[in-house]
């Protein structure tokens, strides 16, 4: 049994892609973004309070790099990972977890511009300053991707997965237009069957309400 604890639009949203490229029977369950993940059920979940949680055969996995790596480990037929002694397995690891460092800056950004609600609470600098770490992470994928068509020069992962559902989250606040490469390739993993899927459904409550959130500042001019 694979039951995984999500919201939309958030981190689980990468674990939920993964699992629709697997392709292996499981269930969702599907909480809102608020002070229910403090509950006493779910921090016997996820201690941190946050999604994902995934229930797999009695165990409990989180943090999407763990979920990711466990799930491919369980999947090898699907192909999304690099088994120990593979040559790309280092570069799978690196950038697996580099989905974090992406996401780490896309967090603050949504925190600044939609979980603040008070103006005054905001930092234009904040929002300035995590925007520019967002984009030199965009450069650093950028760099990887010359010459490639996904992040392993073997094909489409795991990493691609994490990697790429990170760059649409920060993609909110800092725009991929001066990164060519990165922009196809987003174009080519966002038109997979298996990430659709993983987008909220029509009439969903959604995290994002616009496609793009633009420096407090140039909003209020």
């Amino acid at each position: 049994m694979i039951r995984l604890h999500h919201c939309h639009e958030t981190r689980s949203m990468r674990s939920l892609w993964l699992l629709h490229e697997i392709g292996a029977p499981f269930e969702v369950v599907l909480h809102g973004f608020d002070k229910s993940l403090r509950s006493e059920d779910y921090l016997a979940l996820n201690p941190a309070g946050r999604v994902p949680a995934l229930e797999l055969d009695g165990a409990v996995i989180w943090e999407t790099g763990a979920i990711a790596e466990v799930l491919c480990e369980r999947f090898p037929e699907a192909g999304l990972g690099r088994a120990p002694g593979d040559p790309e397995r280092a570069d799978w690891l690196i950038w697996l977890h580099f989905a974090e460092t992406v996401t780490q800056h896309a967090a603050a950004l949504t925190q600044q511009h939609i979980v603040l609600r008070d103006d005054a609470m905001r930092s234009p600098t904040l929002m300035r300053i995590e925007a520019k770490r967002a984009e030199k992470c965009f450069a650093a994928i950028e760099g990887r991707l010359q010459g490639r068509r996904h992040l392993l020069a073997s094909g489409f992962s795991a990493a691609d997965v994490g990697v790429g559902q990170a760059v649409w989250l920060a993609r909110h606040f800092a725009r991929t237009d001066g990164f060519p490469a990165v922009t196809d390739w987003m174009d080519r993993i966002t038109a997979r069957p298996a990430f659709a899927a993983s987008l909220p459904p029509e009439g969903a409550t959604r995290l994002y309400a616009r496609t793009f959130y633009p420096a407090w500042e140039e909003a209020a001019t």
